[in-house]
């Protein structure tokens, strides 16, 4: 095999909406660039794990892989458990070149997906204006993740929101009913919750019952396999092919 592989890696969840939203991704991003090898692991919970897949493309002659975590992130998992992985199958496979891509985010492709989910839940052009906006991410502990999430919600204000509250599912407050709950009490009478997740599970569903208990008027769905998400994916496989210091118009 010439070409390098594209392998995509998922965190996993029991939640059998990931996986399949995981796959519908992978099958976009092989309908943008017919003829490119795309596999689908998993850290956790769901098969085939990265170990797996990257015993399978050596034992098939690859010689060349990119792995691109499915992260919007730099965080745990980007740092630590998928290079830990990675260099271990480094050890084990001496043959085969993995370079690891970088995480998803922040990125303008990101923002336009948000876009497409808010309008596809209702929100309609010249609304914004008049409109606070909940950009509800998974939760970290890390602050590089945070100071992305906290930077992606002060870019979103510039593009015409009233305000926009920042708001987590897990590690940290507030949650997504308390920044709803917040907008209402600065006077806002629309809000509308932006759920920055790629798949549907169990942090997502958190988000989705905050916006209802909180009464907001607008729930944007997943970012999961939007156009936008898979030419990014593209993207970063580009990126992470080109030698340091080179231009990808070299």
């Amino acid at each position: 095999m010439t070409h390098p592989t594209l392998l995509v890696i998922a965190h996993g969840s029991r939640d059998p909406r990931h996986a399949a939203t995981v796959h519908a991704l992978t099958e976009r991003v092989r309908a943008e660039r017919p003829g490119l090898r795309v596999e689908t692991a998993f850290l956790e919970f769901n098969a085939p794990s990265v170990p797996r897949v990257l015993e399978r493309l050596a034992a098939q002659g690859a010689d060349e892989v990119v792995a691109l975590p499915l992260l919007l992130t730099r965080a745990f998992h980007a740092k630590t458990d998928i290079p830990s992985v990675l260099r271990e199958a480094r050890a084990r496979l001496p043959r085969l070149h993995i370079r690891q891509a970088d995480v998803l985010g922040p990125s303008p492709l990101l923002n336009a997906t948000l876009g497409r989910r808010l309008r596809e839940a209702g929100v309609r052009p010249g609304d914004s204006p008049r409109t606070g906006l909940v950009l509800a991410s998974a939760g970290s502990t890390d602050p590089e993740a945070i100071a992305v999430i906290a930077e992606i919600a002060r870019e979103l204000r510039h593009t015409g929101w009233c305000a926009v509250r920042p708001a987590f599912a897990s590690a940290l407050l507030p949650r997504t009913e308390d920044a709803v709950r917040a907008l209402r009490a600065e006077g806002l009478e629309r809000v509308a919750v932006a759920p920055y997740v790629i798949a549907p599970g169990r942090l997502p569903d958190r988000i989705a019952a905050g916006a209802e208990a909180a009464g907001a008027d607008v729930l944007a769905d997943v970012l999961g396999p939007a156009p936008e998400l898979a030419r990014l994916l593209l993207n970063r496989f580009d990126e992470a092919r080109v030698p340091v210091g080179a231009s990808l118009s070299a």
